[in-house]
């Protein structure tokens, strides 16, 4: 693993506290990201997947099954300065989390990720739909009657 990767425990760790420091804060947004982790082909070792002539996904076929990579932010890519306006210069506190997953662990990994998360929306508001649908009747309503 590379060194700017967490082990999986250090990212859950990280990631719990992250979705807990957004919940204290009342707003803000954790960004949750994953992809298939690919190498460059040509200095690897492994045998390369074959390109099909027919086939345009010719590379959704590896030979050996690839790592994911999990990412996680909290969203702040641009400073606020004066009067809530945005900076041009990159937030240096912007928090950036990632793990790479061999395919051998991903369905332990996704239940405990699955976990993480569940606790992380155990705060947010339920929307009240209630009054959307009645300004939708009122608007109805009020258009046949003038018809």
């Amino acid at each position: 693993m590379a060194k700017d990767h967490l082990d999986t425990e250090e990212f859950f760790t990280r990631l719990a506290s992250l979705i807990e420091k957004t919940q204290q804060k009342g707003h803000g947004s954790v960004h949750l990201t994953q992809k298939r982790l690919t190498f460059d082909l040509a200095s690897s070792s492994s045998p390369s997947p074959q390109k099909v002539q027919d086939d345009p996904l010719w590379d959704l076929h590896p030979a050996q099954p690839l790592p994911i990579i999990i990412r996680a932010t909290d969203g702040k890519t641009h400073k606020l300065g004066a009067a809530g306006a945005k900076d041009k210069t990159k937030n240096a506190e912007k928090v950036r989390l990632s793990t790479v997953v061999q395919p051998e662990e991903i369905e332990a990994f996704f239940t405990r990720y699955a976990e993480v998360c569940k606790m992380g929306m155990q705060s947010l508001k339920k929307r009240n739909r209630t009054k959307r649908k009645k300004d939708k009747g009122k608007k109805k309503g009020s258009a046949e009657g003038k018809a």
